[in-house]
Formats: structure tokens, C-alpha cells, sequence
């Protein structure tokens, strides 16, 4: 299964492959991809890379592939290159020749630099100098528009230019060189694919469905005894209204029944679009297997309501009325369905689309011929007092909450007190060191009994051994799978599910989560921050509720300045930090706020997941130059990473897996990576786990786990008096003050909100127009 953020699937690099694969099996020559290799290890983006460019040559197609941090390897691959810098072409044509084109401008790749990441910085201002090779020459910058005049008196660039010069003959054109049909089969197969994969989807997604059939039938059995009568007596008004509640609760319920198509349309529609504007079908077959192959579940809905209902109820016992009123309820629940789908589809947005959602709501409620009546009217002037009266009390007390906020702000940033730190970098705060060991970790979940699979349980981690030491900076490093970020989060004590057998000591003391999380941080691969909150704030949000409260104002705010400077984010302090991809601070800048976020808790051993995943070579070095500061405090930092460069690689000091000697010129990691995956040791014969333990490396970690799986003598284990740095109240405070800034900040968002209670109140008041006059 692919899998999503709350059904467990394949991996996110996993996940890559299969977008890879979406577009190869198609019958597309020309194939466009964006950074295929983010989140891949060197050796996979190698074998991915290799096979498309068999596919091309064998095929005769075109591929045009933007990569991140390419090993020289993976580089060597590629028959031309396009370097791209500041919106204009520093250089197009063979890969052979673009090193000798920088040579003729005057800069010279270094031996062990991967040609890769000397390209992207050659042209950066704050790294070109050292690839300077006119040493007889005084350096100076060499800008973008100077490099594309020199490229286009470079042989290169010269014989291009002749190229593109000369027209092309189309008599050369062979009949069936371009497609003359929109899509690869007839309409008919399409729609027959589309109703396939719905049912499909719908199969595998049944127990939606059937909760929803459950919910209908509780629903339905409390409205049996609510209305329990075997005849309705219809001599009075009464009765009248007690025969249209029913009838309206009825159509109420199995119309916004149909609500929950909004999450799922949604979902949906990501897919949908990418698919649509790839020509894989047209948007109707899309749509009507939609709609049609869910038409047996309304009906059964129906069908359990009516049956349930209908006679208990008490209405007439006529068979014809009885199917009258089962048409009009399947009816009602194929236009609520419908409308929510369209809802969701103008929408695409769980905001947005519940919104309207809500609104639709509101509209049949009011004006569904019930609420509002000539016989209720005393009634609805009573409800009509009671939502006025609601919505004063919300407006005050709205009106009370922002100046307490402000004053509460004000209070905080104007408290003063002093206190003499230490001037260390990154070091105001003292903090102890801790080293961890664990010995013989396994870690196995359970696995879904299918047919052909006798073991219940899937071992993921195989009894692994190890220790990571204060200032010391280590690497988890393995092919796609290998289990890096599965062996992060069990020692990080981030693993819910599953079972954990082993050792894992924290300073020779036992872990206990409960104390392990106040001295720890965890840097997730993906960086989640509150958008509408600046860069200072994030930290000082931070801080605020996860330092201890012994810590006064004054010295967490010196605290913040320094681990600023330390991750290099004093320029965007007052930076938003913005929506990933859309607005605020880029990747790169994301994952140092991450990093600070975790810092200003001044934790001792601090965990990253991939903190150099999605960024290119120059941004990758600024984020590991964030690292090495950050283990230079001192603290023991882990991190896994995936196809580093040679200057990335080198920047760690240890690496859990022991490599021998390499080729010259070879990207240690991805050599690595090559000669310990599966396949190499099935091709050798070997094991490389058993290698391991026979040299010394293994004997002098196995006397390290064991020299650090034992307490110094006089040391204590960790231990707090209260579950939390801070109070109930100063937590309250601290979300206090970060959702006021948050909601002041998203003026769009506060914008909606004033339009919908403008219309719901337009709404309201000409609806009930003088009704508590009468």
C-alpha cells in the first residue's frame, strides 16, 4: 500500500520511485522530472539514474532531470548539462566540456570536489573566490551576465548558437513522430480503468462505509424511540408538526449524510489533477464512476433507515407511499452527496470546503420550510433571543481576550533582571553532558495476517549496538529501508507501536522517556512551524514553555541571541516564517529554525532526522555548518543522512557503519552504500554484519557501550519533580500569546470569518424579519 499520514504505507523515498515509475510506464518520450533524488540515498538516485538513461538511449527519448547534491557518480551518468543561475544559462552542452569552460573564465575544480557542487558554488558570491586558478591574476567576481557572454564565445556555446541558427527541415519529420490523439486509449477504456480503480479504492477503504451504515443505524434507532408510535394521530397541528419533524429529520440526516465526501474528495483531488494534466483521462470518467459505483452504498443507506423507521414511526402502512418516500430520501442523499462533492471540488481546501459546508447547512436548516413556519413562529423569536444573546456574549468576551494578551506581552518583554553567563558560543546556559548506549536493541511490529505469511511479527531492527558521546558528531547512514529513521525514533523514545527489547542507557543510567524528553530534541525531516509567527518569536515560543522556570526573561532572550547567531538566523529575525513552499523563509532557512527550536531548549543530546534532505549542495553545507557549531557546544548530536558530498561526509566524525579503503576520487558514502547493500553481498557472498565483528573496530565499540552503559561513580540519574519545565497557567499564557499573534497575522483568515457572520446574520435577520413583533 502507498499509504498516508494516518494509514501506514511505503516510505516517503519509496513513494519517490513510485512517482518515477507513474510517468516510465506511460508512452511519453519527453520526460520532465524535479528532483527525483530528494530523500534517496546516493547508491538508489545512482541505480534510478542509470536506468533512465538506458530507457533514453534504448528508446531514443528525452529526459531533462533536475537533482539535488549529486555524488560525481550519479553526475557521470548524464551526457549534457544545463547550469542555471539567477534566471539565465551559464552553460548548455556536453558534460565533458563544462569543466573546461570554467577553466577558460578562470576557476578550476579541486581534485576531491564533486564537479556537482562546484558548479552550483562557482557561481555564488560568497564561495567563488577559492576556485580562483589565475593565481597571477588578482580575483574578482566574476558575475552570471559575465559567465553567459563568455559561454557564448566558448566553442561550446559558439557551435549552439550556429545549431539553433540554422532552421530545422520539418520534410525531415517522420508521420508519426507526434501523437494525433489526445489521450493513449478510447474513452470507453478509460471510463472502464476509472470504475476498476474506484471500486478498488472504495473495497479498500470500506470500513468508512461501514461506520457510516453503523452511525445510520444508531441514528435511526434513537429516532425510533423518540417518535415510537404503530399509528400517528392526525387530528390536530400537533400532530402536523410531529409528522414534518420527522419527515424533515429524516431528509436532514440522510442528505448531510453525504458530509463526510468532503475529507475524501479532497484527499482525492491532489491525484486527480496531476493525472488530468498528464492526459491520463478526461475529468468526466473520472467523475461518474464516482458517482455511479457509489450508488449501491445510498441505497443501502436508505434501505436500513426506512426499514427501521418507517413503520415504528407510524406512517401510512401503504405500500406505494412507503416507496414514494424511499425515492424522495435516495433522492435527498444523492443531492447532498453531489453538492458536497462539488462543494469540495471549488473548494480544495478542508478550510474552505467546510466552511461552505457548514453554510449549506445553515441554509436548509433555516429555510427547509420547518424551522420557519406560520405555526412555530413564537418559538423561532425565542431561538432567534437565545443566538443573539450567545453571539453578544462570544463578542465580549472576544473584546476581553486581545487587550489581556497585549498586556500579558507587554508585561513579559518589559520584566528586567540580570544574570552573569558564560561567554562560550551557544553557552549562556549551562547544561550537562549525557552519552548514550544501547546494546542488542530489537524492534519488531506486528504484521497483518495475510495468506502465505506464517511469522506474526516484522523485525525491523536486529539486536544493534552502539554509543554516541558528548561533542561528538555521528552519522546513521544506509541504503532506502535500512531502518536509519526507525532506529532514530526507538532511541529517540518516538516509537508508539511496536515492541522494544534491548539495553538503552542514558550516562549508564536506565531510559525513562518521562526525564529523557527534558534533556532531549528531535529535528523532524519535515519542518513544521506556525506560519504566522516570525523567526524571534518561534524561538522565544520555544523557550518560553521549555526551559526550567528558575530561568528568568532576560537571560532566555540572551540565551535565543546566541543560539541565533549560532545557526546563523540573526538576518531573519523579524522574517515570518510563512507557509513550506509558498511563502516565508526557503528549505534551507527552515531547517536551521528547526535546529535553533530545539537549541533554545538547551537540550544535551539532540536527534536529526535527515536534515539536509531537499536542499542543494551550498544549502546543505550552511545547514551542516549549523551542525558542527551546534556539537561544538558540546552536546551529542545523531543524525541520518542520505547521499552526502565528499565536504558534507567529512564534516561528521563518526559513522556507525566501518568502510575500508576507497577509490580515488570516489565519494566515500556513496561507495559505502554500494558495497554493503543486499545485492553486493548476495553478488560476494559475504556478510558484512559478521565482517564486522572480527576486526578491532567492533571490540573497541563493544568496551565503549560497555565503559559508557555504566554511571561515573558520584553521578546521579536524571530526575525532575514536575512532568513539565513550566505551570498550567505560563503554558496557557505562552499559547495565549503565540494564537494571538497567529490569528492577528492572517488577516484572510479573519476576513472569512466577518464575511460568513455578515451572511449568516443577512441571513438570520431577513428570515425572521419582525418576527418578535408578533
Amino acid at each position: 500500500m502507498v499509504g498516508n499520514e494516518m494509514f501506514r504505507g511505503i516510505s516517503g523515498r519509496q513513494r519517490k520511485r513510485v512517482t518515477t515509475g507513474e510517468m516510465l510506464v506511460g508512452p511519453a518520450n519527453a520526460m520532465f522530472m524535479d528532483e527525483i533524488s530528494n530523500g534517496l540515498d546516493s547508491s538508489t538516485t545512482f541505480q534510478i539514474v542509470n536506468s533512465l538513461k538506458q530507457y533514453v538511449h534504448i528508446l531514443n527519448g528525452t529526459a531533462l532531470i533536475s537533482l539535488l547534491q549529486p555524488t560525481r557518480e550519479t553526475y557521470e551518468l548524464f551526457d549534457d548539462v544545463i547550469l542555471i543561475s539567477d534566471g539565465e544559462i551559464v552553460y548548455q552542452g556536453p558534460r565533458e566540456h563544462v569543466l573546461d569552460f570554467f577553466e577558460y573564465v578562470g576557476f578550476k575544480c579541486p581534485e576531491r570536489k564533486t564537479i556537482a557542487d562546484f558548479l552550483q558554488e562557482v557561481t555564488s558570491k560568497k564561495d567563488q573566490e577559492q576556485y580562483w586558478a589565475r593565481k597571477d591574476q588578482p580575483y574578482r567576481f566574476i558575475t552570471v551576465t559575465e559567465f553567459v557572454e563568455a559561454f557564448q564565445s566558448f566553442h561550446v556555446g559558439r557551435r549552439m548558437g550556429d545549431e539553433l541558427a540554422t532552421p530545422f527541415d520539418k520534410s525531415l519529420n517522420h508521420p508519426a513522430a507526434l501523437t494525433t490523439q489526445k489521450y493513449g486509449i478510447s474513452k470507453k477504456e478509460l471510463l472502464k480503468a476509472n470504475f476498476s480503480r474506484e471500486f478498488l479504492l472504495m473495497k479498500r477503504n470500506s470500513f468508512v462505509y461501514i461506520f457510516k451504515l453503523f452511525q445510520l443505524t444508531c441514528i435511526a434507532l434513537i429516532v425510533m424511540t423518540l417518535f415510537l408510535r404503530t399509528k400517528m394521530h392526525r387530528e390536530s397541528v400537533s400532530d402536523g408538526v410531529l409528522y414534518s419533524g420527522a419527515l424533515f429529520f429524516s431528509v436532514l440526516i440522510l442528505m448531510f449524510n453525504g458530509m463526510f465526501e468532503i475529507p475524501i474528495t479532497i484527499a482525492k483531488l491532489p491525484v486527480l489533477y496531476k493525472q488530468r494534466d498528464h492526459l491520463f483521462y478526461p475529468s468526466w470518467t473520472y467523475a461518474i464512476p464516482n458517482w455511479i459505483i457509489k450508488i449501491p452504498v445510498a441505497l443501502l443507506e436508505v434501505s436500513d433507515w426506512i426499514i427501521l423507521t418507517y413503520f415504528v414511526i407510524g406512517y401510512d402502512p401503504n405500500v406505494g407511499r412507503f416507496f414514494k418516500q424511499y425515492l424522495v430520501l435516495f433522492l435527498a442523499n444523492q443531492m447532498g452527496s453531489g453538492l458536497f462533492r462539488a462543494i469540495a471540488a471549488v473548494g480544495r481546501n478542508m478550510i474552505v470546503a467546510n466552511t461552505f459546508g457548514s453554510f449549506t447547512l445553515l441554509i436548509v436548516l433555516v429555510l427547509g420550510g420547518f424551522i420557519l413556519s406560520r405555526t412555530l413562529e413564537k418559538r423561532q423569536a425565542t431561538i432567534t433571543d437565545d443566538e443573539s444573546e450567545d453571539n453578544t456574549t462570544n463578542g465580549i468576551a472576544q473584546e476581553i481576550q486581545l487587550p489581556r494578551i497585549e498586556s500579558s506581552t507587554r508585561v513579559r518583554a518589559s520584566s528586567n533582571s540580570s544574570n552573569n553567563g558564560k561567554n562560550k558560543k551557544g553557552m549562556i546556559l549551562p547544561f550537562e553532558p549525557h552519552s548514550i548506549s544501547f546494546d542488542k536493541v530489537v524492534y519488531a511490529i506486528d504484521m497483518p495476517q495475510n495468506e502465505g505469511v506464517e511469522e506474526d511479527r516484522l523485525v525491523l531492527l536486529r539486536g544493534v549496538s552502539g554509543a554516541f558521546r558528548p561533542g561528538v558528531l555521528t552519522a546513521l547512514m544506509g541504503v532506502s529501508g535500512a531502518g536509519k529513521t526507525t532506529m532514530l525514533d526507538v532511541l529517540a523514545g518516538r516509537k508508539t507501536g511496536g515492541y522494544i527489547e534491548g539495553s538503552i542507557k542514558i550516562s549508564g543510567y536506565p531510559k525513562k522517556q518521562e526525564t529523557f524528553a527534558r534533556i532531549s530534541g528531535y529535528c523532524e525531516q519535515t519542518d513544521v512551524h506556525s506560519p504566522h509567527v516570525t523567526v524571534y518569536e518561534s524561538l522565544l515560543y520555544s523557550s518560553w514553555l521549555r526551559l526550567p522556570v528558575e530561568i528568568n526573561s532576560n537571560t532566555k532572550k540572551m540565551f535565543i541571541e546566541e543560539v541565533m547567531e549560532l545557526v546563523e538566523l540573526n538576518v531573519l529575525r523579524n522574517s515570518l516564517v510563512g507557509l513550506a513552499g509558498e511563502t516565508g523563509l526557503s528549505t534551507e532557512q527552515r531547517k536551521r529554525l528547526t535546529i535553533a527550536v530545539e537549541l533554545v531548549a538547551n537540550p544535551s543530546i539532540i536527534f536529526m532526522d535527515e536534515p539536509t534532505s531537499g536542499l542543494d549542495a551550498r544549502a546543505a553545507a550552511i545547514v551542516m555548518r549549523t551542525v558542527r557549531n551546534t556539537v561544538d557546544t558540546g552536546r551529542t548530536v545523531v543524525c541520518t543522512i542520505h547521499q552526502p558530498s565528499i565536504d558534507i561526509f567529512e564534516a561528521f566524525d563518526e559513522s556507525i557503519d566501518g568502510v575500508s579503503k576507497i577509490k580515488d576520487g570516489y565519494n566515500p558514502a556513496t561507495w559505502m552504500l554500494e558495497v554493503t547493500s543486499p545485492a553486493q553481498e548476495l553478488n560476494l557472498g559475504v556478510d558484512f554484519h559478521e565482517i564486522y565483528k572480527n576486526p578491532d573496530l567492533y571490540t573497541r565499540n563493544q568496551s565503549l557501550i560497555a565503559e559508557l552503559g555504566n554511571p561515573v561513580p558520584g553521578s546521579k540519574g536524571l530526575y525532575f519533580q514536575t512532568q513539565y519545565s513550566q505551570p498550567f497557567l505560563v503554558q496557557c499564557l505562552a499559547c495565549l500569546w503565540k494564537q494571538h499573534w497567529s490569528y492577528w497575522r492572517n488577516p484572510l483568515y479573519t476576513a472569512v470569518r466577518f464575511f460568513t457572520t455578515l451572511v449568516i446574520s443577512l441571513i438570520f435577520g431577513t428570515s425572521f424579519w419582525k418576527l418578535g413583533d408578533k
